[in-house]
Protein backbone atom coordinates (compact mmCIF):
# COMPACT_ATOMS: atom_id res chain seq x y z
CA UNK A 1 0.00 0.00 0.00
CA UNK A 2 1.20 3.26 -1.07
CA UNK A 3 1.99 6.29 1.66
CA UNK A 4 -0.05 9.36 1.68
CA UNK A 5 1.44 12.47 3.23
CA UNK A 6 0.33 11.28 6.60
CA UNK A 7 1.53 8.23 6.22
CA UNK A 8 5.12 9.44 5.38
CA UNK A 9 5.00 11.89 8.47
CA UNK A 10 4.07 9.26 10.34
CA UNK A 11 6.59 6.53 9.75
CA UNK A 12 9.94 8.66 8.70
CA UNK A 13 9.15 11.98 11.03
CA UNK A 14 6.84 11.18 13.78
CA UNK A 15 9.41 9.24 16.13
CA UNK A 16 10.86 9.18 18.97
CA UNK A 17 14.24 9.93 18.81
CA UNK A 18 13.42 12.98 16.17
CA UNK A 19 11.04 14.58 18.60
CA UNK A 20 13.37 13.74 21.71
CA UNK A 21 16.44 14.63 20.13
CA UNK A 22 16.84 18.10 21.91
CA UNK A 23 16.93 16.15 25.66
CA UNK A 24 14.64 19.00 27.49
CA UNK A 25 11.94 20.52 28.24
CA UNK A 26 11.44 23.21 26.13
CA UNK A 27 9.03 21.64 23.52
CA UNK A 28 5.62 21.61 25.21
CA UNK A 29 3.95 20.33 21.93
CA UNK A 30 5.52 19.00 19.32
CA UNK A 31 4.15 16.83 16.28
CA UNK A 32 0.59 16.04 15.39
CA UNK A 33 -1.30 19.43 16.37
CA UNK A 34 -1.88 22.31 14.06
CA UNK A 35 1.12 23.88 15.62
CA UNK A 36 3.92 23.48 18.32
CA UNK A 37 4.10 24.67 21.97
CA UNK A 38 8.15 25.98 23.18
CA UNK A 39 8.34 27.60 26.00
CA UNK A 40 11.97 29.25 26.09
CA UNK A 41 13.17 29.68 29.77
CA UNK A 42 12.41 32.87 31.68
CA UNK A 43 14.52 36.07 30.77
CA UNK A 44 15.38 34.33 27.28
CA UNK A 45 14.73 35.99 23.97
CA UNK A 46 13.57 33.60 20.65
CA UNK A 47 15.92 32.93 18.21
CA UNK A 48 14.79 31.83 14.95
CA UNK A 49 16.60 30.84 11.23
CA UNK A 50 15.16 29.57 7.89
CA UNK A 51 17.68 27.95 5.58
CA UNK A 52 16.13 26.54 1.88
CA UNK A 53 18.19 23.78 -0.14
CA UNK A 54 18.02 23.14 -3.27
CA UNK A 55 19.69 20.43 -5.32
CA UNK A 56 22.52 21.36 -7.30
CA UNK A 57 23.03 24.74 -5.42
CA UNK A 58 23.40 23.79 -2.21
CA UNK A 59 24.30 20.47 -2.05
CA UNK A 60 25.44 18.24 -5.66
CA UNK A 61 23.52 15.88 -8.04
CA UNK A 62 24.77 13.04 -6.82
CA UNK A 63 24.60 12.24 -2.69
CA UNK A 64 23.40 9.98 0.00
CA UNK A 65 20.18 11.14 1.28
CA UNK A 66 21.41 10.05 5.02
CA UNK A 67 24.70 12.87 4.78
CA UNK A 68 21.64 15.07 2.80
CA UNK A 69 19.52 14.49 5.93
CA UNK A 70 22.55 15.22 8.12
CA UNK A 71 24.35 18.73 6.27
CA UNK A 72 20.46 20.17 5.85
CA UNK A 73 19.85 20.55 9.27
CA UNK A 74 23.66 20.55 10.58
CA UNK A 75 23.93 24.21 8.56
CA UNK A 76 20.59 25.49 9.65
CA UNK A 77 21.79 24.92 13.41
CA UNK A 78 25.27 26.64 12.50
CA UNK A 79 22.69 29.86 12.28
CA UNK A 80 21.88 29.54 16.01
CA UNK A 81 25.21 28.68 16.89
CA UNK A 82 26.31 32.17 15.02
CA UNK A 83 23.67 34.35 17.70
CA UNK A 84 25.30 32.19 20.66
CA UNK A 85 21.84 30.46 21.42
CA UNK A 86 20.86 26.80 22.47
CA UNK A 87 19.13 24.86 20.13
CA UNK A 88 15.32 24.32 21.32
CA UNK A 89 13.33 22.76 18.02
CA UNK A 90 13.16 22.65 14.05
CA UNK A 91 10.38 22.14 11.06
CA UNK A 92 10.63 20.33 8.33
CA UNK A 93 9.29 21.58 4.88
CA UNK A 94 9.92 18.64 2.70
CA UNK A 95 9.25 18.71 -1.01
CA UNK A 96 9.75 15.04 -3.03
CA UNK A 97 9.25 14.75 -6.65
CA UNK A 98 7.89 10.89 -5.28
CA UNK A 99 7.55 8.87 -2.87
CA UNK A 100 10.88 6.61 -2.00
CA UNK A 101 10.63 4.65 1.01
CA UNK A 102 14.29 3.91 0.91
CA UNK A 103 15.59 7.64 0.61
CA UNK A 104 12.80 8.46 3.35
CA UNK A 105 14.11 6.01 5.38
CA UNK A 106 17.91 7.25 5.12
CA UNK A 107 17.20 10.85 4.82
CA UNK A 108 15.14 11.12 8.64
CA UNK A 109 18.04 8.82 9.47
CA UNK A 110 20.60 11.16 8.81
CA UNK A 111 18.39 13.81 9.95
CA UNK A 112 17.85 12.06 13.69
CA UNK A 113 21.47 11.48 13.57
CA UNK A 114 22.05 15.45 13.45
CA UNK A 115 19.18 15.80 15.77
CA UNK A 116 21.14 14.04 18.58
CA UNK A 117 24.20 15.40 17.96
CA UNK A 118 22.56 18.86 18.52
CA UNK A 119 20.16 18.53 20.67
CA UNK A 120 17.03 19.42 18.69
CA UNK A 121 13.68 18.61 18.69
CA UNK A 122 11.70 18.14 15.58
CA UNK A 123 8.42 19.75 16.20
CA UNK A 124 6.49 19.98 12.72
CA UNK A 125 6.58 21.18 9.26
CA UNK A 126 4.78 20.31 5.60
CA UNK A 127 5.16 17.53 2.84
CA UNK A 128 4.45 18.32 -0.61
CA UNK A 129 5.34 16.94 -4.12
CA UNK A 130 7.50 18.94 -6.57
CA UNK A 131 11.20 19.20 -7.56
CA UNK A 132 14.06 18.35 -4.40
CA UNK A 133 13.49 21.41 -1.41
CA UNK A 134 14.52 20.99 1.75
CA UNK A 135 13.21 23.85 3.79
CA UNK A 136 14.14 24.00 7.73
CA UNK A 137 13.03 26.93 10.63
CA UNK A 138 15.60 25.96 13.81
CA UNK A 139 14.27 27.93 16.77
CA UNK A 140 16.60 28.80 19.76
CA UNK A 141 17.03 30.65 23.15
CA UNK A 142 19.41 32.70 24.35
CA UNK A 143 19.64 34.93 27.84
CA UNK A 144 18.52 38.72 27.19
CA UNK A 145 20.65 41.08 25.91
CA UNK A 146 23.61 38.29 25.15
CA UNK A 147 22.86 37.19 21.89
CA UNK A 148 25.85 37.29 19.97
CA UNK A 149 25.53 40.13 16.45
CA UNK A 150 27.27 40.96 13.90
CA UNK A 151 27.12 44.79 14.92
CA UNK A 152 29.39 44.51 17.64
CA UNK A 153 33.22 44.58 16.87
CA UNK A 154 35.00 47.37 17.96
CA UNK A 155 38.75 48.59 17.72
CA UNK A 156 41.19 46.85 19.39
CA UNK A 157 39.21 43.84 19.66
CA UNK A 158 41.01 40.47 18.47
CA UNK A 159 39.57 38.64 15.51
CA UNK A 160 39.34 34.92 15.71
CA UNK A 161 37.44 31.82 14.04
CA UNK A 162 36.67 28.44 15.94
CA UNK A 163 38.06 26.13 13.56
CA UNK A 164 40.10 24.91 10.41
CA UNK A 165 39.02 26.89 7.16
CA UNK A 166 39.11 25.52 4.10
CA UNK A 167 37.69 22.39 4.73
CA UNK A 168 34.32 23.00 2.86
CA UNK A 169 35.57 23.68 -0.36
CA UNK A 170 38.25 20.72 -0.54
CA UNK A 171 35.35 18.21 1.02
CA UNK A 172 33.55 19.54 -1.68
CA UNK A 173 36.47 18.12 -4.43
CA UNK A 174 35.83 14.91 -2.56
CA UNK A 175 32.66 14.34 -3.41
CA UNK A 176 32.62 16.23 -7.01
CA UNK A 177 35.52 13.07 -7.76
CA UNK A 178 37.58 16.00 -8.89
CA UNK A 179 41.15 15.59 -9.32
CA UNK A 180 43.00 14.90 -5.94
CA UNK A 181 46.58 15.48 -4.33
CA UNK A 182 48.54 12.28 -3.81
CA UNK A 183 49.62 12.99 -0.96
CA UNK A 184 45.95 12.80 0.59
CA UNK A 185 45.20 9.57 2.19
CA UNK A 186 42.24 7.59 2.54
CA UNK A 187 41.85 9.17 6.23
CA UNK A 188 41.89 12.60 4.57
CA UNK A 189 39.60 11.81 2.21
CA UNK A 190 36.91 10.15 4.59
CA UNK A 191 37.69 13.45 7.16
CA UNK A 192 37.13 15.91 4.16
CA UNK A 193 33.86 13.55 3.08
CA UNK A 194 32.23 13.94 6.49
CA UNK A 195 33.36 17.88 6.87
CA UNK A 196 31.55 18.53 3.67
CA UNK A 197 28.22 16.28 4.65
CA UNK A 198 28.36 16.74 8.16
CA UNK A 199 29.12 19.13 9.71
CA UNK A 200 29.14 20.38 13.04
CA UNK A 201 27.63 23.43 14.48
CA UNK A 202 29.71 25.26 17.28
CA UNK A 203 26.85 25.67 19.51
CA UNK A 204 29.36 24.59 22.56
CA UNK A 205 31.48 27.58 21.70
CA UNK A 206 28.49 29.81 20.65
CA UNK A 207 27.01 29.21 23.95
CA UNK A 208 30.77 30.01 25.43
CA UNK A 209 30.70 33.24 23.72
CA UNK A 210 27.53 34.77 25.05
CA UNK A 211 28.53 37.56 27.19
CA UNK A 212 31.90 37.99 26.02
CA UNK A 213 32.31 37.97 22.45
CA UNK A 214 31.90 41.12 21.23
CA UNK A 215 30.05 40.19 17.45
CA UNK A 216 30.34 37.27 15.03
CA UNK A 217 28.50 35.15 12.88
CA UNK A 218 29.18 31.75 11.01
CA UNK A 219 31.35 31.04 8.18
CA UNK A 220 29.39 29.90 5.62
CA UNK A 221 30.33 32.13 2.13
CA UNK A 222 33.80 32.03 2.69
CA UNK A 223 36.01 33.99 5.25
CA UNK A 224 36.29 37.60 3.23
CA UNK A 225 32.52 37.77 2.22
CA UNK A 226 31.53 37.02 6.05
CA UNK A 227 34.10 39.30 7.34
CA UNK A 228 32.97 42.00 4.89
CA UNK A 229 29.53 41.21 6.73
CA UNK A 230 31.15 41.85 10.06
CA UNK A 231 32.88 44.82 8.70
CA UNK A 232 29.84 46.48 7.40
CA UNK A 233 28.02 45.62 10.21
CA UNK A 234 30.20 46.67 12.83
CA UNK A 235 31.43 49.85 11.19
CA UNK A 236 34.95 48.57 11.50
CA UNK A 237 38.18 47.34 9.57
CA UNK A 238 38.74 43.81 10.15
CA UNK A 239 43.07 43.07 9.30
CA UNK A 240 43.85 39.53 8.97
CA UNK A 241 47.18 37.85 8.41
CA UNK A 242 47.07 34.57 5.90
CA UNK A 243 50.22 33.33 7.77
CA UNK A 244 47.56 32.64 11.41
CA UNK A 245 44.75 30.70 9.43
CA UNK A 246 44.42 27.60 10.36
CA UNK A 247 44.15 24.28 8.17
CA UNK A 248 43.80 20.71 8.65
CA UNK A 249 46.83 18.16 7.82
CA UNK A 250 44.25 17.31 4.81
CA UNK A 251 43.97 20.46 2.95
CA UNK A 252 47.95 20.81 3.63
CA UNK A 253 48.19 17.84 1.06
CA UNK A 254 46.92 20.48 -1.64
CA UNK A 255 49.60 23.45 -3.15
CA UNK A 256 49.61 26.43 -0.77
CA UNK A 257 47.98 28.99 -3.04
CA UNK A 258 44.86 26.89 -3.53
CA UNK A 259 45.13 26.32 0.39
CA UNK A 260 44.95 29.88 0.88
CA UNK A 261 42.04 30.16 -1.79
CA UNK A 262 40.24 28.31 -0.14
CA UNK A 263 40.89 29.02 3.47
CA UNK A 264 39.83 32.57 2.42
CA UNK A 265 36.80 32.11 -0.41
CA UNK A 266 35.72 28.38 -0.36
CA UNK A 267 32.90 28.42 2.12
CA UNK A 268 30.87 25.81 3.57
CA UNK A 269 33.01 25.72 6.87
CA UNK A 270 30.35 26.47 9.34
CA UNK A 271 33.36 27.40 11.94
CA UNK A 272 32.24 30.67 14.22
CA UNK A 273 34.34 34.33 13.30
CA UNK A 274 33.92 36.32 16.20
CA UNK A 275 35.61 39.52 17.58
CA UNK A 276 37.04 39.22 21.10
CA UNK A 277 37.98 42.02 23.51
CA UNK A 278 41.51 41.58 24.43
CA UNK A 279 40.55 41.23 27.76
CA UNK A 280 38.87 38.03 27.33
CA UNK A 281 42.01 37.02 24.85
CA UNK A 282 43.43 34.69 27.38
CA UNK A 283 40.66 32.72 27.50
CA UNK A 284 41.71 31.43 23.67
CA UNK A 285 43.77 28.73 25.67
CA UNK A 286 40.98 27.41 28.36
CA UNK A 287 39.27 27.12 25.35
CA UNK A 288 41.92 25.26 23.05
CA UNK A 289 42.37 22.82 26.00
CA UNK A 290 38.85 22.48 25.83
CA UNK A 291 38.71 20.85 22.68
CA UNK A 292 37.54 23.62 20.63
CA UNK A 293 40.17 24.60 17.92
CA UNK A 294 40.05 28.43 17.94
CA UNK A 295 42.63 30.59 16.40
CA UNK A 296 43.27 33.99 16.46
CA UNK A 297 43.64 35.09 12.87
CA UNK A 298 44.03 39.19 13.18
CA UNK A 299 42.85 42.37 14.41
CA UNK A 300 39.42 45.07 14.39
CA UNK A 301 40.55 48.01 13.83
CA UNK A 302 39.27 51.36 12.65
CA UNK A 303 38.14 52.30 9.19
CA UNK A 304 36.16 50.12 7.21
CA UNK A 305 36.10 47.04 4.86
CA UNK A 306 38.31 43.73 5.23
CA UNK A 307 42.26 43.69 4.57
CA UNK A 308 44.50 40.89 4.40
CA UNK A 309 48.14 41.26 5.23
CA UNK A 310 48.05 44.89 4.67
CA UNK A 311 46.03 45.17 1.69
CA UNK A 312 42.14 45.76 1.24
CA UNK A 313 40.46 43.18 -0.37
CA UNK A 314 39.21 44.04 -3.04
CA UNK A 315 35.44 42.12 -3.77
CA UNK A 316 34.68 39.64 -1.37
CA UNK A 317 35.06 36.74 -3.43
CA UNK A 318 32.47 34.34 -1.80
CA UNK A 319 29.41 32.52 -2.73
CA UNK A 320 26.88 35.18 -3.65
CA UNK A 321 23.15 34.01 -4.84
CA UNK A 322 21.75 35.92 -7.56
CA UNK A 323 25.11 37.29 -8.72
CA UNK A 324 25.39 36.69 -12.22
CA UNK A 325 22.06 37.75 -12.67
CA UNK A 326 22.56 40.77 -11.21
CA UNK A 327 25.91 41.06 -12.44
CA UNK A 328 24.15 41.16 -15.92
Amino acid sequence: MSLDEFGLIGRYFQRAVLQQAGGHDAVALGIGDDAALLEPSPGCQWVISTDSLVQGVHFPEQYSPDDLGYRALAVAVSDLAAMAARPLGFTLALTLPVIDESWLSAFSEGLARCAVDHRISLIGGDTTRGPLNIGISVHGEVTRGRALRRSGARPGDLLCVGGPLGDGAAGLAVVLGQPLPDALQSAGKDYLHARFWRPRAQCELGLALSGIASGGMDISDGLLQDAGHLAAASGVALHIRSAELPSSPALRCWPPAQQLDWMLRGGDDYVLLFSLPPEHGVLLQDWQQRGWPVSLIGQVEQGSGVWLDGQAVAGDGGYQHFKESADG
